[in-house]
């Protein structure tokens, strides 16, 4: 409270209230949060320091954003902020840590180059054809959580006197602070599974100049710079959200169900349910990763037995499917459950 008594006071001394305007946005315990610059291929021009990097980029990546939702229209309503996408892959390239592919608007005049090349009227050697697209690996969901402005005013502590502490309650009253919390959300476009998913959070205190001056020239220059702070802190959170995603996939481990394949059935039983793989009897194929590497191992294959699959035994795994004629996928399945159980018959 008195150091923003001290601040009123010194705008007020100075009348050079330029320098009262606004705080720069923090972004968790860290200033200097906001996107900007450009991007060049692997090249980038401007990147904020705190913006993580990556040597060689993890894969392709399309930004998913889903404006018809409940986030986005109060976002975009209350604010008067537009697509969160621009800022998302100006930071993503920045980074170098996964090429963006198109998915929107761009996708849409690729499909009409294609369309003008079907219809004779392109030069020839245009080559607008098929099968040049390149995949997007991943898909890249943001989602603004929370956004809220004005959260901590001070005007109502000293705005019940007159005078002079009246003027410094109606500047105090204009003191507001922009809060912001982000969520990505990485997705593997080939399996459908989420794969990573950060959040991100910033903050920073403006100084509405407009309300106090009214009409004056002053007021009217500054006209609508208020809403520009949470623009800032919303693209601060982004940053915080997106470093913290590349940090969590620098040290990714698959989530993995370990005896059986993802997806064909979960740990938690329901009576009357089929069985993954079709099996209707588990129990006939009840088998182990640490028993199946113990069996593989007693066979002559080269792998420790850890309870864990690893590359080791999926090569051993590879190799017995082979033998027995099964379906080599290196996975640790029903059919290969059985054979590892009737090979020690």
């Amino acid at each position: 409270m008195n150091r923003r008594l001290t601040l009123l006071a010194a705008c007020l001394a100075s009348l050079t209230l330029s320098a009262c305007v606004a705080t720069a946005p923090t972004r968790g315990d860290s200033s200097k949060a906001l996107a900007g610059g450009a991007a060049g291929g692997a090249n980038a021009e401007g990147a904020q320091d705190t913006l993580e990097k990556c040597d060689r980029p993890i894969g392709t990546i399309a930004v998913i954003e889903d404006q018809g939702s409940e986030w986005y229209r109060a976002y975009t309503q209350a604010y008067n902020l537009t697509s969160t996408v621009p800022v998302l892959r100006l930071i993503i390239q920045q980074s170098n840590c996964f090429i963006v592919v198109d998915r929107g608007r761009a996708m849409r005049q690729m499909g009409q180059e294609r369309d003008l090349q079907q219809s004779g009227e392109l030069r020839a050697g245009s080559n607008f054809g098929k099968g040049q697209m390149v995949s997007a690996d991943y898909s890249l969901t943001p989602e603004v959580v929370m956004s809220a402005r004005d959260t901590s005013g001070v005007g109502g502590a000293i705005g019940g006197f007159g005078g002079a502490a009246a003027l410094v309650g109606l500047i105090a009253g204009s003191f507001k602070t922009n809060e912001a919390s982000t969520i990505l959300t990485l997705v593997d476009n080939r399996s459908g599974v989420q794969v990573a998913v950060a959040e991100g959070s910033s903050s920073n205190t403006d100084f509405a100049l407009g309300g106090l001056i009214g009409g004056s020239r002053a007021g009217g220059g500054l006209g609508g710079y208020t809403n520009t702070p949470q623009g800032k802190v919303v693209a601060a959170a982004f940053t915080e959200a997106y470093n913290n995603l590349v940090r969590a996939t620098r040290n990714y481990s698959a989530q993995t169900m370990g005896d059986r394949d993802l997806g064909t059935g979960g740990r938690l039983g329901v009576d009357g349910a089929s069985q993954p793989n079709g099996v209707k009897n588990a129990k006939s194929v009840q088998l182990s990763v640490r028993r199946a590497q113990q069996i593989l191992s007693d066979h002559g294959f080269e792998v420790k037995v850890t309870g864990k699959i690893d590359n080791a035994t999926r090569a051993a795994l590879r190799e017995f499917q082979t033998e027995q004629g099964l379906t080599v996928n290196g996975r640790l399945d029903a059919d290969t459950k059985r054979a590892l159980l009737n090979s020690q018959q």
